[in-house]
């Protein structure tokens, strides 16, 4: 396992398809601590913030096909390339964003320079991941 960690971060914005289609301010987040994963934090104005954490594979699959299963799915429009459409559902209920292609591809090659495809299980430190669910309550 590798110890020199480093992070990378991107704000951009996705549209929650209501209509109108409104804009929220999103945080992306990639660590090599935590190399498998992206953290998503969604900030609407004057709501509080939500996070997910998104399987990096997932991103990067979304960007040219349908991809995930589950809480998290994500495929391109296709007539248009440069959109992606990103969908969440809960238990609680359902949203549905367009998000700028290129800005997460941007964001996915900036990763890929950390960490690069393949090579995750370099910086993935299994045996304090296996401590830490043994100390969950």
């Amino acid at each position: 396992m590798r110890e020199d960690h480093a992070e990378i971060e991107t704000t951009t914005m996705f549209n929650l398809l209501v209509a109108p289609p409104v804009p929220v301010e999103v945080e992306l987040g990639y660590s090599t601590s935590d190399p498998y994963a992206v953290r998503a934090v969604f900030n609407p104005g004057g709501s509080a913030s939500v996070e997910w954490i998104l399987a990096r594979d997932l991103l990067a699959d979304g960007l040219i096909s349908d991809s995930g299963e589950g809480d998290v799915r994500m495929w391109p429009i296709l007539d248009q390339v440069d959109q992606v459409v990103i969908e969440f559902t809960t238990p609680a209920g359902h949203a549905r964003f367009t998000a700028d292609a290129e800005e997460l591809a941007d964001f996915l090659n900036r990763s890929y320079e950390l960490v690069a495809p393949g090579s995750e299980h370099e910086w993935f430190d299994f045996e304090h991941e296996l401590t830490h669910l043994g100390n969950v309550n």
